[in-house]
């Protein structure tokens, strides 16, 4: 009893001595740009300080570290300049800590450390996961302290997520999905997500890192297995020799795995007396799972697979075996139910790819929330960005990440390329034939190995096969008005005079070079990269290309392999082997910032010696904040497939939403099957068909751009000119050029206004709920939305007309109503593309290529049933006047009610701007569709000078 009240007397005595005698400061401190809040690190376990710093009225950074001490490490992804002259407030209790800005309130709750956002109505936006949320779990790396930094956030149940760089799941929408953010041939990490609830975040670490559903995937062996006669355990895996009759068996065995998802792994998995190249196997039996719902399988593989599961055949793919590709199936499962599975593998060498691993549903509490997880860093560093819309979020990125350039003009008109125009005179001749057959043309790609086959990094010509470069290339510009585009790679040969000066400095990882791998030209050859995060590398290796090629009148760079993909194939690990010895630090903690770095050294090195001409990298890798030094992406070397292209779309669009506005890819596919190479007449037919259905969808992406392996792609190469496919193809070109007014515009706007152009319909429609999961329809700017079509032999298209506006036909001008889905025309010579009821479409003059002429003459296709608007962008061209304000504006408005249109005053200037012009308008309404004819005798014609016009109906 006496022990009790003397317990409670100095309980007592204590709680006053600390509250009243000596109350304990603030928990938090302010800083010149926000607070940094110390949390109770006994309750947490894992991070002791958390700093909010207050970027813009809508951007927040969220820093968190382990320990007390936040680092002061200069971002590679960011380059903002913070407004001195921002006001935001603060305010505690004994339980958090708010901090609000005009547009956002953020509030740290001081025992866990988690930050939930409001917006300036105090509606909750995005929430920390309490405990547990964020975790920092120790590492080494290359003999250095780092953490496994992991995020989780909490969501609504009607958020989605999009962005996260290009991947080839066929994914759009990636709520309760997992990406994996590593650079790789045909994927592209972005660490920016963006959400239909108009916020954003900005996640800068360069490492290893999962998004979404960060789960670590099992193995096969992982679910319960049954073999083919029902024993448990394995599956039933059959070894033929012969691809004509796989039950001619001469190896069954038990296997409870299938994991060949890296170089090398087959060749030491496989049996040794298989013969791949004739070979195939079967894996044959039943899977189980003690877990009821929706299990996701991710498939790896090179050669083609087919996936039965319920006697259903579920995947059938293929892809080239030096090229794996992805593939994910979701399967509904019951507890205790067993599944027939049977796999069908036919690889096409002992060096194949095939992996199966899977993830059980996720519990009922996690699925309403996502994470980020990275494998190495100091500190938790992340941006919250939020706006009235998605276009301003995305727009706050690049205020985060850089604006991204105007690209020349005459990169949004046509490129050709193959893999690869071997000579001079092929590159001569390719373009005189497109200029004979006046096929518009702006530029043609010269691919790798120009140099000699033992020369890799020389950047010096085979003068047995490019005798004149330099005449190469004033011919091409002088006498066919094209441009030349070069592959650049960051490889070098060891041993070549190149390789030794960037050796003697240090400037080379040299893992690749001690392993003695060979390459795969000729006898192969021993050869590694250049370090990109040094930046007196980056100095040495432009001024190798600007001597030895840009001097020569090169117009653009192609940055292939910029992942580094310094050997294909390869696992995360053995790729951070071969970069040991990164500048800044540990390659873990440095490895997706590659391609950032390799184009930074590219566009400062161009602007230092040629300020005035606008850069263009095309690169096969990306990161965030790559958009600002003038870097478009491809993606990468993708299969010639229905599905490969299916799965461009998503692909393509979910990159654009990562806020890089410049993307392409290579239309018809990459690497080819067989079948194609010396076709029947029936796969000669489908590869046609496939071709023209991949141009139309390459006609309305940011960059018009074909490319790929045998057979060449040329339009003339793969269709006579009087069949379907060629007159397709052709017409699609020309169209691009028609439009040029009106995406050169749009690449203006992606400048000054920080505009997308690949545009999800999500973000122009975030009022329908329909599009949320709609990845195979994208907006074109503003006003088109396109619908390519991905089956062979389809003539008509299921697609989507969003809700709130009327839509045209862009071909018909018939008009239907939006809200619905419609079964609408695609003949094989046409794309169903629609424009949205309240457009107003600038159509230029007819062009062989972007300089041949200035748009003197624009129709005006004005769409109405609703108000529209558009402004017409104009500059030089292929300077960076326009970052100086030399550039013009035209306004046209267009009044429903009042049945009118407006032509404003022009404002602004440029050398060599058009001060007069024939503008000719075409009127088309809900009752009086027109057909798309460009030739055709306009509603009214008149001259503009730069004054306001106003014309009636």
């Amino acid at each position: 009893m006496l022990n009790s009240r003397l317990f409670l007397f100095c309980l007592g005595f204590l709680s006053f001595f600390t509250n009243k005698a000596f109350a304990a400061p603030d928990p938090f401190i302010k800083t010149p740009d926000g607070i940094i809040v110390y949390t109770d690190s006994l309750v947490t376990g894992n991070s002791k300080a958390v700093k909010l710093e207050v970027v813009s009225d809508y951007i927040i950074r969220v820093l968190a570290a382990p320990g007390k001490e936040l680092a002061s490490s200069k971002s590679l992804i960011t380059v903002y300049r913070r407004n001195p002259s921002l006001v935001w407030t603060t305010t505690s209790d004994k339980e958090k800590v708010t901090l609000k800005t005009k547009a956002l309130t953020a509030v740290v709750q001081l025992k866990t450390g988690a930050v939930t956002f409001f917006d300036a109505a105090g509606k909750k936006i995005l929430a920390e996961k309490g405990i547990g949320g964020r975790s920092f779990e120790p590492i080494i790396v290359e003999g250095q302290r780092s953490y496994s930094i992991k995020q989780t956030f909490q969501t609504a149940a009607d958020d989605a997520y999009y962005g996260l760089g290009q991947h080839q799941d066929d994914v759009f929408n990636y709520k309760g999905q997992q990406v994996f953010l590593f650079q790789n041939n045909t994927e592209v990490g972005v660490p920016f997500l963006v959400s239909n609830k108009n916020y954003g975040l900005l996640w800068d670490n360069y490492s290893l890192t999962k998004a979404g559903d960060t789960r670590t995937y099992h193995s096969l062996s992982d679910l319960k297995l049954y073999s083919k006669d029902g024993q448990v355990g394995w599956l039933t895996a059959t070894y033929s020799n012969n691809r004509n009759n796989p039950s001619e068996a001469i190896l069954q065995r038990a296997e409870t795995a299938i994991n060949m998802e890296y170089l090398n792994d087959s060749k030491q998995i496989l049996p040794a007396e298989f013969k791949p190249a004739n070979g195939v196997v079967t894996w044959d039996g039943n899977i189980g799972s003690d877990f009821t719902g929706v299990h996701k399988f991710r498939f790896t593989y090179g050669g083609s697979i087919k996936v039965w599961m319920n006697g259903k055949l579920m995947i059938d793919r293929w892809r080239k075996a030096w090229n794996p590709a992805p593939a994910l199936l979701d399967l509904s499962m019951q507890k205790g139910q067993k599944i027939p599975l049977k796999i069908e593998w036919i690889p096409e060498d002992r060096e194949s790819y095939l992996s199966l691993k899977w993830l059980e549903p996720l519990p009922t509490a996690d699925q309403n929330s996502f994470s980020f997880s990275s494998e190495a860093g100091r500190q938790m560093d992340y941006y919250f960005i939020y706006g009235n819309n998605m276009d301003e979020v995305i727009s706050g990125y690049r205020f985060l990440t850089g604006k991204a350039p105007i690209v020349p003009k005459w990169a949004l008109g046509f490129w050709q390329s193959r893999e690869r125009y071997k000579t001079q005179q092929e590159i001569l001749e390719t373009v005189a034939e497109f200029r004979k057959r006046k096929i518009p043309i702006d530029n043609i790609v010269l691919d790798w190995s120009y140099w000699k086959e033992n020369d890799w990094g020389s950047q010096d010509f085979d003068a047995t096969r490019f005798p004149n470069p330099d005449s190469m290339i004033k011919v091409l510009h002088e006498q066919y008005n094209t441009r030349l585009m070069i592959s650049v790679w960051p490889k070098f040969y060891e041993g070549i005079p190149a390789y030794n000066e960037m050796d003697k400095k240090g400037w080379l990882y040299k893992k690749n070079v001690a392993d003695r791998q060979r390459d795969w030209i000729g006898k192969g050859y021993v050869s590694t990269f250049y370090d990109a995060f040094n930046e007196e590398a980056r100095k040495g290796f432009w001024d190798l290309i600007y001597k030895k090629i840009y001097k020569k009148g090169i117009d653009a760079w192609w940055m292939d392999a910029s992942e580094p993909d310094i050997l294909s194939n390869v696992s995360p690990q053995k790729r951070k082997d071969q970069m040991t010895g990164v500048a800044l630090g540990a390659a873990a903690e440095y490895l997706n910032a590659y391609p950032l770095q390799n184009a930074k050294g590219i566009y400062e090195g161009q602007r230092s010696v040629d300020s005035n001409k606008r850069v263009f990298l095309l690169t096969r890798s990306g990161f965030a904040g790559s958009q600002r030094y003038a870097a478009a992406i491809w993606s990468g070397d993708i299969g010639s497939r229905w599905q490969d292209m299916k799965a461009q779309i998503p692909a393509g669009i979910n990159f654009s939403m990562s806020g890089l506005p410049y993307w392409t890819m290579d239309v018809g596919g990459f690497v080819v099957e067989s079948r194609f190479e010396k076709p029947n007449a029936t796969d000669l037919e489908e590869w046609r068909e496939l071709n023209t259905r991949w141009y139309q969808f390459g006609a309305f992406v940011p960059l018009f751009r074909v490319h790929g392996q045998f057979p060449y792609r040329e339009i003339y190469n793969i269709a006579p000119e009087g069949h379907a496919a060629y007159q397709s193809m052709l017409y699609y070109n020309k169209l691009r050029y028609r439009l040029l007014p009106y995406i050169y515009s749009l690449a203006g706007s992606t400048y000054h206004h920080n505009y997308t152009i690949m545009r999800g319909l999500v973000m122009d429609f975030a009022k329908d709920t329909a599009v949320l999961n709609i990845g195979d329809q994208f907006m074109f700017g503003p006003s088109l939305l396109v619908s390519p079509v991905y089956n062979y032999k389809q003539r008509t298209r299921e697609l989507y007309l969003p809700d709130g506006q009327g839509w045209y036909d862009l071909y018909t001008g018939k008009w239907t109503k939006g809200g619905q889905k419609i079964i609408a025309d695609a003949p094989y010579e046409r794309m169903p593309v629609y424009v949205k009821e309240g457009s107003i479409v600038p159509f230029g003059p007819d062009l062989q290529y972007t300089a041949e002429k200035p748009a003197d003459t624009l129709t005006l296709y004005v769409y109405t049933g609703k108000n529209a608007s558009f402004q017409l962008y104009e500059d030089q061209g292929t300077t960076y006047d326009y970052e100086k304000g030399l550039y013009s504006t035209i306004p046209f408005q267009y009044n429903e009610g009042k049945k009118t249109l407006t032509i404003g005053d022009r404002k602004g200037s440029y050398p060599g701007m058009l001060t007069k012009r024939t503008l000719r308008i075409v009127w088309l309404t809900p009752s009086a569709p027109k057909t798309l004819d460009l030739e055709r005798k306009s509603n009214q014609e008149l001259i503009y000078e730069g004054k306001k016009l106003t014309i009636k109906m």
